[in-house]
Order: C-alpha cells, then structure tokens, then sequence
C-alpha cells in the first residue's frame, strides 16, 4: 500500500476523522487487520483561523507550504488537506511538492458527477461559501450552486467557528442546520454539500430530506483509492 500524508490540526476534530474514516476504508476494502499507511502534520490551528488580509493568507500559504514538504519528505505518495477553507492556497502548497495534492473539492464534485447531482447548496465557512475557489470547481463541472444567502453564510460560520471548532455539537445548531436544509431544498436545491469538515458533527448524512455529499467522507474515500492504488 501507498503512504498518504495528511495535513491536519484544521481543526483536530476533523483530522481525528479522517484518521477513522481512512482507516475504516482501507480495512473494509484490504482485510479486517489492515491499517493505512499514514503520515499526519497536526498544525496549530490557533494561528490559521478566520484569515482575511492577504497577508493572513500568504502565511497560512506558507505554513502548509511547509508542512506538505515535511510530509513529502517522510514518504507520502500524496497528501491531503484536512480542511475545505485551506484550499484557497492549494496552488502555493501543490508547488511546494512533487507529489499529487488532492483537492477536495474536485473530489467531491467528482463524486456528484458520478451520482448524477445537478443542482445543489453548498453549506461552509465564509470564505468557502463566498469565495470562488471551491465553488469553481464545482461549476467546472457542470453542477449549479444555489447563490448564498448571507444570512445563512453568517449562521454557518459562528456555528463552525464558535462551536463546532471546539469540539462542540449542540442540538440548537442541528435543529438550525436542519432547518436550513430543509428551507433550501423549498429553494430548489437538489443536493447539499457539506463543504466544511466539521459538519458532519451536527448533520446526518444517511437520513436526511436531501442527497448529503459529505466533503470528509469522499476526500478520505479519494485517500483510500490512493492507499491502495486505485486513484
């Protein structure tokens, strides 16, 4: 099996899960004793949060710049980002490396091609929802985004930020996030994802009113086909 390396910290919450979900993955698919070879850089995330000035992103650039060569360095064959607002410097850190930088976005719209998804709400922090470098890559390939309303933008990132970050997952913000899912598929949304790695901690992704494209489960999916040299 292919070493993975994970840059994770973004927060510890979600690199936990990533570490279970491509664990499980790989011994669903290798064999009931099998583990996945794996390189993790847990980042202090303190630093790396609600970044806005360009400077704040040059050094968030700089800092996982940095962290993919380490990983490179101790032998991962491709490496992930455990975090959907990171990829806005996924150019910067994929130069930083020889080996393939896997974008969760692509993989996720990937994901959405292949289930036949065409029209869907796109749930995350601020920048993720409002800036162009995930939703791109999910126009790119033929899918439709419902446009933002900044009052759900604005719920969605206190709960991201204030909570769910810390580890917190309180039955307000499920009954606000199921609310929201349910009011955007009124809107016409006939899928959401899930662009933060968080959401899954207050969103039920198997029983839900609508089709749930959970970002962590498919990028680790993506690292599992990897792993195992199906990707």
């Amino acid at each position: 099996m292919r070493k993975i390396g994970l840059i994770g910290g973004l927060s510890w919450f979600s690199t936990r899960t990533y570490y279970e979900y491509i664990n499980r993955g790989v011994q669903a698919r290798a064999g009931a004793t099998a583990s996945a070879p794996m390189v993790i850089e847990s980042l202090d995330a303190a630093s790396l949060m609600r970044l806005s000035s360009a400077e704040d992103w040059q050094h968030a650039s700089d800092v996982l710049a940095e962290s993919a060569r380490r990983l490179e360095a101790a032998g991962a064959t491709a490496i992930l980002i455990g975090a959907n607002s990171m990829h806005k410097v996924y150019d910067a850190v994929a130069d930083a490396v020889a080996v393939p930088l896997l974008h969760i976005a692509e993989c996720v719209a990937e994901r959405m091609v292949r289930q036949g998804a065409k029209r869907a709400a796109l749930l995350g922090t601020r920048n993720v929802m409002l800036d162009t470098f995930y939703r791109q890559k999910l126009i790119a390939r033929d899918i439709e985004l419902l446009p933002p309303s900044l009052a759900r933008v604005e719920t969605l990132d206190r709960i991201i930020y204030d909570e769910l970050m810390l580890g917190k997952a309180t039955r307000q913000s499920e009954r606000e996030l199921k609310t929201i899912i349910t009011t955007l598929g009124q809107e016409g949304a006939e899928a959401i994802v899930l662009g933060c790695t968080e959401l899954e901690m207050i969103v039920d992704v198997d029983a839900n009113v609508l089709p749930i494209f959970d970002c962590t489960r498919i990028h680790a999916d993506a690292a599992v086909d990897w792993i195992l040299g199906e990707g």
